[in-house]
């Protein structure tokens, strides 16, 4: 008996200590709300500094998506106007956000850091299809991302959007120096990253 009191006096004691603190309820929409650095939300296609994709169309993020949200349709770069720094590019780039659960797998699986998840939230809407993100939805959303789920402000406070292209040589970088089978070598010898390139 004497351990119930305990407990009540207890749990009015801590209503008492929180009842005297300023509520901390943000007036949403015109204050939001600062996200953690690790937050995971709106998807986001990148490019390169010249144009070209990031994305090469490994479908590596439909592999590793547990919710089979992405749908990726591969087709060959053509040589004269490549679209992406690979042999291949994602000709269909598709997510369906009402079935992706926000993981972060498929950023994780991408080999050329060409998709990741932003700092958007705010993705209500009133028809099913605006929640099928298309590639150009994703690759350009100032344009064409459907207007209840874009908001420049929230995109501007992602750093990965301020932040400059590496100048380390990423793996995109590697797949725009492949060498089809074949191809003569033109690089020097000093030059060369493995001894049978």
């Amino acid at each position: 008996m004497l351990d119930g009191a305990r407990g009540l006096a207890r749990g009015f004691w801590t209503v008492l200590r929180h009842a005297a603190q300023p509520p901390t309820t943000l007036p949403y929409p015109e204050v939001k709300r600062t996200l953690p650095p690790a937050f995971r939300g709106r998807h986001r296609l990148y490019r390169h500094a010249d144009g070209l994709e990031r994305c090469i169309g490994c479908e590596l993020c439909a592999a590793a998506c547990p919710s089979s949200a992405i749908y990726v349709q591969a087709a060959d770069n053509d040589p004269a106007a490549p679209v992406s720094t690979g042999e291949r590019y994602a000709s269909i780039y598709e997510i369906n956000m009402i079935r992706c659960i926000f993981c972060g797998y498929c950023e994780e699986a991408c080999p050329v850091d060409a998709i990741r998840l932003g700092p958007e939230y705010e993705l209500a809407d009133f028809a099913r299809p605006e929640f099928v993100y298309t590639k150009q939805m994703l690759l350009d959303p100032e344009k064409y991302a459907p207007p209840r789920q874009y908001h420049a402000d929230v995109d501007e406070t992602d750093p990965e959007l301020r932040r400059q292209i590496p100048t380390d040589e990423d793996l995109g970088e590697v797949y725009r120096a492949h060498r089809p089978i074949g191809a003569p070598i033109e690089s020097p010898p000093e030059e060369r990253h493995h001894p049978l390139a």
